[in-house]
């Protein structure tokens, strides 16, 4: 069903990464500062699961179960250690006053020069004069947000 609508796909998918990121800061950032992370986590995780359960109905594994969990590497398990790394990250971040809008910011423009070798070398992405020049640009942003008035 999705790799009938290519274009839509493409700018719903973006769309739902920027919107839910967006949600996650406001969430993240509106957290109890009173709650144990591990709790608060336990929590969103439990809800988390529920929801890609019912999402599982809804987009079938074509050839069972089974067959898709023989497919997981290494990739699958670093990614929850990833997730928990940025949800302990984040909750730490805005408890200790980190600006909201900054903070995000930050995050994922020296996250992003971090993955840019990676991009490069290990899955052969081409980036051009015009891609360097807004990782400069970037640089800029990142001096003036935290630029003392």
């Amino acid at each position: 069903m999705l790799r009938k609508h290519p274009m839509f796909i493409y700018y719903f998918s973006i769309s739902l990464a920027i919107l839910s990121s967006a949600l996650y800061h406001f969430s993240a950032k509106s957290t109890s500062p009173s709650i144990n992370f591990a709790i608060s986590l336990v929590v969103t995780y439990a809800v988390a699961l529920g929801i890609t359960i019912v999402a599982a109905f809804f987009l079938p594994a074509p050839n069972g179960l089974f067959a898709e969990l023989k497919q997981l590497n290494w990739a699958s398990f670093l990614l929850a250690v990833a997730i928990v790394g940025i949800e302990f990250g984040f909750l730490m971040v805005y408890r200790s006053g980190w600006n909201l809008g900054i903070a995000a910011v930050l995050v994922n423009v020296v996250a992003s020069l971090i993955l840019l070798p990676v991009a490069i070398f290990l899955f052969k992405d081409k980036i051009s004069w015009v891609n360097i020049l807004g990782i400069f640009v970037c640089l800029a942003g990142l001096v003036m947000l935290n630029w003392k008035r």
